[in-house]
């Protein structure tokens, strides 16, 4: 039950999983190293492209192409990756902010979360994107916008704030994209690390990634700790569901930071991990 290495590198920032079905693939984000990632684990190959600024995150747009969440706003590209179309800027009013984190609702709506990159000010924000070009503010002050999910029944969403060690649960309607007022879900202890990156199971259990924890930790819907899934490197990012069943866990990780005595310690990270829970 220990995690596999599946893709080595040395990213910076490890984040944003996704799984696209139709190509049986993974993409994921070196958010500072400024790259995109493709794994297919049935070769065990890997591509990566380099992208204009820090991306958070890398959406499918169910076209072929992508929807990027980036430092400057919101972009469209689609492979080789060689022309990247602006389609909005929510936070140009904060130069300082970029996004962090981005995830479709279970109606196909995309949310996605915003933060200081020097990572000191509470100036994120959360969007609701009903259309690309018109992001609708849901929540200020955030400090350090990150993982987002729904219960299976998407009556739940989930949203990290990292800097606050808690996972926000609010109530949801799918049907209008309309969130209720946060509740604390969970709250993480200092020594566990902090809240990075999440995703949610079929059984609507939560597992969340531990940025200096060096686990990735799954939640029962009552917010009890279930199951501890350690790594090898310290700075674990963010996790999806994906393979053929869905029953694989992939976890990025992040290398930005480590001194050279860490990373000799660590040398994996910045790798992609692979788990199956069974």
């Amino acid at each position: 039950m220990t995690p596999e290495l599946v893709q080595r590198e040395q990213a910076l920032v490890g984040e944003g999983p996704v799984w696209v079905p139709d190509e049986r693939a993974l993409w994921w984000v070196d958010i500072k190293g400024q790259r995109l990632f493709r794994y297919d684990p049935s070769s065990g190959a890997a591509r990566s492209w380099a992208m204009p600024e820090r991306i958070g995150a890398a959406i499918p747009d169910g076209a072929g192409g992508f929807v990027l969440l980036g430092k400057t706003g919101v972009w469209r590209s689609r492979l080789p990756f060689d022309r990247f179309t602006k389609v909005s800027a929510p936070d140009s009013d904060r130069p300082g902010n970029r996004f962090n984190d981005a995830k479709r609702d279970p109606a196909g709506r995309l949310w996605g979360g915003t933060m200081d990159d020097d990572e000191r000010e509470a100036s994120g924000r959360l969007y609701r994107f009903d259309t690309l070009e018109a992001p609708v503010r849901v929540k200020d002050n955030v400090n350090l916008s990150n993982g987002l999910g729904w219960s299976p029944d998407g009556r739940t969403m989930y949203f990290v704030e990292t800097m606050r060690r808690v996972i926000w649960a609010h109530d949801y309607d799918v049907a209008s994209g309309a969130a209720g007022p946060a509740r604390v879900f969970v709250e993480i202890p200092a020594a566990d690390g902090f809240a990075d990156g999440m995703c949610v199971d079929a059984s609507g259990c939560v597992w969340l990634a531990h940025w200096g924890g060096a686990r990735v930790t799954r939640f029962t819907p009552r917010g009890e700790v279930d199951r501890v899934v350690r790594l090898p490197v310290p700075q674990v990012a963010s996790c999806a569901f994906g393979g053929a069943g869905l029953d694989t866990l992939y976890i990025t990780t992040a290398a930005v930071g480590l001194d050279e005595a860490a990373l000799n310690a660590a040398p994996l990270s910045g790798s992609l991990f692979a788990f199956r829970p069974g």
